[in-house]
Order: structure tokens, then sequence, then C-alpha cells
């Protein structure tokens, strides 16, 4: 790795000494410089996205398989398989667990002369490899987990990496800045919405004025967007789904319903999300935590076998199957599933991401609702990308960012105003629940651990 560090900063100085240095005046030198190195973070943020996207599929795909052959193996397969990975994260890096993004947004504040030493804990060569590996596990195992959130922590860590490895004389850019374009480019990545990604940074991420980092954002979301197109080819995250709204006042009172129904069990998951938690500790205080893992693989288990296997798994497919089978079936089991399924994956302590299952059950709430009304399919479709506007938008309390991420990964402009809607009202029906976000809360339990753990050294 040295090598390879040592070979591209020779090329640098050599391109320095050659080109920059002598057509450009220093401060135009300084911010291109800045500029390549954003450049060359995202590039690399791109690749990682890209490999681990097709990484995450094939096991998630392996997942399926052993489970459609034998069925039964899900209660010896998946709590082992829970084991291992909140295993893997608790003995070597415990600031990969769970999604991804609470532990970006610790970073960032964090990122300040007194406490920037902390960050290793949340941003780190060794997260990535156990953030990807843990997940890997978990999907394996047909835990309703996603990559997502997962992709940005990877992203930070790779902006931290490079930044920590730039020589001393060259010029740096904040590490709130790296932190931030990382997150972007990272979602943008994921999902190729590069509009979520830089929306995402400015509702959530930041606390300063756009103006000061934009054109770094900017330029990160674009090149790693670029990258994961180069390697993966321009597509869609759920396709060109049939999307109008048909019946006036009658389908926007089901637009309100489905909206503030998704938002409030939103809220109530996060409830259910911290009473799980207490459960753990108190299973921890014991020194049982094991047990606690292997219980939560059992449910989960128990859940596909004996009830409905429709919680396996990201959920994506559920989606798709959603907004184009001619056939919709949204049942009272998948509402069911996908909503407890995430929570059981997201309590083991395992690297799990739960912005695509959420996704998936703010879907399946849609579907149930919208066929009691014998909608036409175009406005079926409509309603499920409501229900998944508004379960996101009131998990991360980031409405804007849920509306312009559904809308990109389904290309349907004309539903926009319905997507922002829902946004808003899955945020005002979460906060009737809890007041405090999902990645907030989590936020706030990150800081306080280690800062406590920084003084007991």
């Amino acid at each position: 790795m040295s090598k390879v560090r040592d070979f591209i900063l020779g090329k640098f100085q050599l391109f320095n000494r050659l080109v920059l240095d002598r057509y450009l005046n220093n401060t135009t030198k300084i911010l291109l410089i800045k500029s390549m190195i954003i450049w060359f973070a995202a590039f690399v943020t791109g690749v990682v996205a890209v490999m681990y996207a097709r990484l995450f599929q094939f096991f998630e795909t392996g997942g399926s398989w052993w489970f459609s052959k034998k069925p039964m193996l899900a209660f010896v397969v998946i709590p082992s398989l829970f084991l291992f990975a909140s295993w893997l994260v608790r003995s070597f890096a415990p600031g990969a667990k769970g999604s991804g993004i609470p532990q970006l947004m610790a970073a960032l504040d964090l990122a300040n002369a007194q406490e920037r030493k902390l960050t290793k804990y949340l941003l780190s060569a060794r997260i990535i490899v156990i953030k990807i590996v843990s997940s890997l596990v978990m999907i394996f195992s047909g835990a309703a987990s996603g990559r997502e959130g997962p992709t940005l922590q990877i992203s930070g860590s790779i902006f931290k990496i490079i930044n920590d490895r730039i020589p001393l004389h060259w010029p740096r850019v904040s590490e709130r800045i790296m932190y931030m374009t990382g997150g972007a480019a990272g979602l943008s990545a994921a999902f190729n919405t590069p509009l979520g990604g830089i929306v995402y940074v400015v509702e959530e991420l930041s606390k300063i004025h756009i103006a000061k980092f934009r054109n770094y954002v900017f330029t990160g979301v674009i090149i790693a967007g670029i990258t994961a197109q180069w390697l993966e080819g321009s597509y869609l995250y759920l396709g060109y789904p049939k999307v109008a709204s048909v019946g006036g006042i009658r389908f926007f009172a089901i637009a309100l319903l489905v909206a503030f129904c998704s938002g409030t069990l939103a809220g109530l998951s996060m409830v259910v999300i911290r009473m799980v938690g207490k459960i753990k500790e108190s299973f921890k205080a014991r020194k049982l935590e094991w047990l606690f893992v292997f219980i939560l693989g059992l449910l989960v288990a128990a859940m596909a076998v004996f009830y409905s296997s429709q919680g396996l798994g990201s959920g994506k497919e559920q989606i798709t199957s959603l907004l184009f089978e001619v056939e919709k079936q949204a049942s009272f089991d998948l509402v069911v599933t996908r909503f407890f399924a995430p929570i059981f994956a997201f309590s083991s302590g395992a690297a799990t991401g739960i912005f695509a299952p959420s996704l998936a059950t703010g879907a399946a709430i849609g579907g149930y609702i919208a066929q009691f009304f014998s909608l036409p399919e175009a406005s079926f479709n409509l309603i499920v990308l409501v229900g998944m506007t508004s379960f996101l938008s009131g998990l991360t309390r980031t409405p804007f960012t849920s509306a312009i991420l559904v809308l990109e990964m389904t290309d349907r402009h004309s539903a926009i105003f319905f997507l922002m809607l829902a946004g808003l009202i899955g945020y005002l029906g979460a906060y009737a629940i809890r007041r405090e976000g999902l990645y907030d809360e989590q936020k706030r339990d990150l800081l306080h651990k280690i800062r406590k753990l920084n003084k007991a050294v």
C-alpha cells in the first residue's frame, strides 16, 4: 500500500513541477490540489461502492437459495450467522455496528481540534473491512438489511484514509468537508441518486452554510456517480413504474392516509427499537448478549418459516413486485414481516443497513392500504411510492431527501409534489410518536460512549 501511495505522490509531484507551478497562480493551484484530492477519493468511493453492491447482491441471492432449498435450516443458519456477524463487529470494530449513517454524523461532530483523534473509532480501514464482511454475513443469513447506510460509513472512511495520508506540506481540505463529501458521494454511488446525495448533506449532515463546501460536494457526487455508472451502467434503483393520480380528492385523501400511517409506524418502529435495545442491555449486564442475539435470529427464522418469508432480505424484491407485477399482492403478512424483521436485524449489533428495508416497509404499508380502494395500476404504484417516502422520512427525519431519493430511483418527476407532501406528512406522523429521529438518537448515544471511553483511557 505504501508503494502505491509513494508512486501516486511521485507522479503528482512531477505534474506539480511541470504544469501547476508553471501555469497557475498560488490561489488557483491550492484550489485545484484540494479538488483533486476530493476527485480521487470520490473515484475510489465509486469503485468500492459498486464492488460492494455486487457482493451484496451475490450474498443476498445465496441467502434466498439456501432458504428455498431447506427452510428448516433457518433455525440453525440464521441465529448462527447473527451471532457471527455481531461477534465480528464487537471483537474487531465496534464502530461498525448498525447502519453507518449515525457514525458518519458523529464523526462530523468530532471533527474539531480537541476530538479529531476520536474519529478513528468510527472511520478507518478496519471499519471498512468489518462493515463489509459483517453486512454480507447478515444478508446471507436472510436478515432484513441494506447496504446503503453501510456504504456511507465506508465512503466516509475512504475519504478519511486518503485525507490522513496527504503529505503535511500539501494544501488540506477540512475534515468536516471530507466527511460530508464522502457521505454524499457514498449515497450517490449506492442508489445512483446524485441529487439525493447533495440534498442529504444539506438536510442531515451539514450544520454550516452550503456555500462553504458546495463545489467539493458537487464534484465529489458527480465523480462517484459517474464512476459507479461507468462500472455498473446507467440504471435506476427501482426502474420505471407507471404512476398517475386518478380520482381527484379521493386519491389525495388516500395518499394523505398512507403518508400519515407510514410515518406513524416509522415513529412506532423507533419506540420498538429502543425497547429491544433496553432488553439487550439487561442481557449484556448478565454477560448474556450472545444469547439475546441468538434469540433474535430464532425469531427471524420462526417468522420466515411459520408466518411469511417475505421479511427476509433487503426488501428490494418486494418493492419491485409491488410496482411491476400485474397481480399486486400486498398482504398483512408482508406489512408485519417487513416491519419487525429490520428491527430484529438492526438490534443484533451487527453491521446492518436500515435504509433499503425501511423503503420496503413503507412500500408494504402503501400497497396494503391501496388495495382496499381498487385503484388502477398507475395510482396503486404512486401510493406505494408515497408509503416508501413517508416511512423513510419518518425514520430518518429527512423529508426532502426521502422525496428526492424515491424520485431519482424511479424517474417519476410527475410524482414530485405527492412525494414531497408524503415526506412532510411522514415526518409529522413520526414526530407525534417520537420527537427525535433514529439517526440523531444513535449519534447522541455514540458520542456519549466514545467520549466516555476516551476519558477512561
